[in-house]
């Protein structure tokens, strides 16, 4: 029985941008670079008739543990559907990491029916981003251009395209405008792992189960957006993951399989400014509670111990968790940097040299 692909509370989608004009639409001429307005019609048909073509449903096939009547353990064969676009003509096809999570069998299924088998280039769990391969055999195949996240607002229009519910529904178009940027989503994956997703795009085009990993257009036909979800039974409540993010690491994927990330190996927790007064003695804006080490990990090799409190990094105030990770992203992989501690009540400093993530990232390890 087919099986849309989704997240507990949040149902998985796609979405489009177009900058309004009024009722029309500037469009940028590729042959005289100038500026057209056209209306806002002609836009969206333009948009979807460039685009549609690259944009793919993905099927995949999935064991699920089941129990029978007597509590024997078996897995059951389970079908999911979701969407994506081929975004380079070698092959590559961009969608949700939950839609391909934990697949037995995908196949690409292209807008005149062609079927492909594909194989996972690489995933990203934290962005819910995937990259797909597929053996085109030299065929000229039609690419959706990558345009640029960074510059949306909210009330442009959205135009959302892709596979909802059933392969019979192939290419749907919806349209709606851009509700919010900047959101940050929280559900649960179809192998039950709690997934948070930060900054994405949210929408009232009319999106559906099936759509996950479709492209997000604007009115020039460019990807701006790779839809995700929907807030549960919500109406008019979608989300998409911004293109800009999806840029920086395509290409990371292609080439190591994997995104590197940067990693000095501790388990640990937020500590409020009341917390570390009344706790720890210290009079401090908070901090991060060091709850166990990762041996040979940076932290343990800069002697850096459970209890311990790191309250600055780089002269950088630590907070909180979120602040923890931000800094240690922001100074990236191979760099040095001065840890500020609360040990024991008295301040101590070390050098610690940021590594690079060993295993699939933990939201508890950093």
């Amino acid at each position: 029985m087919k099986r849309s692909v989704q997240i507990i509370g949040l149902i998985l989608a796609v979405l489009f941008v177009v900058g309004l004009v009024g009722n029309s639409v500037l469009l940028a001429d590729d042959d005289s670079q100038s500026t057209i307005v056209v209306p806002q019609e002609e836009a969206i048909v333009r948009a979807v008739q460039n685009v549609g073509p690259a944009v793919v449903s993905i099927s995949v096939k999935n064991l699920i543990p089941t129990y029978d009547m007597f509590y024997n353990s078996y897995n059951r064969e389970v079908e999911g559907l979701g969407s994506g676009f081929i975004f380079d003509k070698r092959g590559y096809i961009l969608t949700n990491n939950h839609v391909v999570q934990g697949a037995t069998e995908i196949k690409v299924i292209t807008t005149d029916k062609r079927e492909y088998e594909a194989e996972i280039v690489g995933t990203y769990a934290p962005g819910d981003l995937a990259v797909l391969k597929i053996d085109a055999k030299g065929e000229n195949l039609p690419v959706a251009p990558l345009g640029d996240s960074g510059n949306l607002h909210v009330g442009q229009l959205t135009i959302a395209i892709g596979t909802p519910y059933d392969i019979d529904f192939q290419n749907t178009v919806t349209t709606g405008v851009v509700s919010a940027l900047g959101r940050s989503i929280q559900g649960q994956n179809n192998q039950g792992s709690t997934v948070m997703i930060e900054n994405v795009i949210q929408t009232d085009a009319s999106i559906n189960p099936g759509n996950s990993g479709g492209p997000l257009l604007d009115s020039q036909g460019k990807v701006i957006g790779i839809n995700t979800a929907i807030l549960g039974n919500a109406q008019g409540m979608g989300f998409a993951i911004p293109i800009n993010e999806a840029k920086d690491i395509v290409d990371e994927l292609i080439e190591f399989g994997y995104i590197k990330q940067p990693y000095i190996g501790v388990y640990g927790a937020s500590v409020s400014k009341a917390a570390l007064n009344e706790y720890f003695g210290f009079n401090g804006d908070g901090g991060v509670y060091i709850q166990d080490i990762v041996k040979d990990s940076p932290a343990d090799k800069a002697g850096i111990q459970a209890g311990d409190v790191i309250l600055e990094i780089d002269r950088q105030k630590i907070k909180a968790w979120n602040d923890l990770k931000n800094v240690i992203k922001e100074e990236g992989i191979g760099a040095e940097v001065k840890i500020l501690l609360l040990r024991d009540k008295s301040l101590e400093v070390t050098t610690l040299s940021i590594g690079e993530m060993p295993t699939e990232e933990n939201s508890d390890k950093k």
